[in-house]
């Protein structure tokens, strides 16, 4: 059984449907990429899963129990959180704050979980007592990635984590996506960096117009001539993607 299946899902702003049908599992460990253009329906669609949007109709499941009726914070409290683009932190509480805020389902704050996120992001510990608002872009994107694992979820939603940062700050967030997979927790990666996507996702779907256009294992897609053009900037010469999968 998949940890995350969605079903048939249509999702709307007022009159303008903004995702016609979609479908797509996400199973137990897997890191799986969503790829689109601007406007193609990713940020919904996780909006969606997370409980922020209501579908029309279709459904959302998570280890087998139906979520898409339920609030935001209670699918929280079922294992499934949701980095959101542009990060959307507590700019005037410090790290250490954000990081609380983070746990506040939790009956007491796990120390274990406090001590996981500043393992995996030793800048954060270095920071904890300085405000959110004064940190870096990239330091910003860790404290929302951090504050996400907080409440150790099954499933991490994470949409665009590398928009706006340099290069080398890029393949720190991918680094430490690949990190936090490999200690067990799942991943749903929205990323318009295909080609970062794609070398670390065992699968991917490719969205079009708020439709699933393409779908299949990462390596395979990497290699798809539609995909190179539209989403990886290269031409029709085959050439293998790098890194492992």
């Amino acid at each position: 059984m998949s940890l995350l299946e969605v079903r048939d899902l249509v999702t709307a702003y007022g009159s303008i449907e903004a995702l016609h049908g979609i479908s797509l599992r996400v199973d137990e460990g897997e890191i799986v990429a969503l790829l689109g253009a601007n406007g193609a329906g990713k940020t919904t669609a996780l909006r969606t899963i997370s409980g922020l949007l209501r579908p029309r109709s279709g459904e959302v499941r998570f280890a087998g129990e139906r979520i898409d009726t339920r609030p935001a914070h209670e699918i929280v409290r079922l294992g499934l959180t949701h980095v959101p683009e542009g990060r959307w932190i507590f700019t005037l509480m410090t790290v250490d704050e954000n990081l609380r805020l983070g746990a506040y389902a939790e009956v007491h704050l796990p120390r274990e979980a406090l001590e996981r996120v500043f393992t995996l992001f030793p800048r954060l510990a270095e920071r904890r007592g300085q405000l959110a608002g004064t940190l870096s872009g990239g330091e910003q994107q860790m404290l929302a990635m951090a504050r996400a694992l907080m409440t150790r979820p099954r499933l991490l939603l994470l949409d665009e984590p590398s928009m706006g940062l340099a290069p080398v700050l890029v393949r720190a967030i991918f680094q430490t996506v690949a990190k936090i997979n490999r200690e067990g927790t799942t991943v749903l990666l929205v990323e318009q960096n295909a080609n970062a996507a794609l070398r670390l996702a065992r699968r991917a779907y490719v969205l079009e117009n708020g439709s699933i256009a393409l779908e299949g294992p990462g390596v395979d897609l990497a290699k798809n001539e539609a995909v190179r053009r539209a989403y990886l900037g290269i031409g029709t010469r085959p050439s293998a993607p790098e890194g492992s999968h």
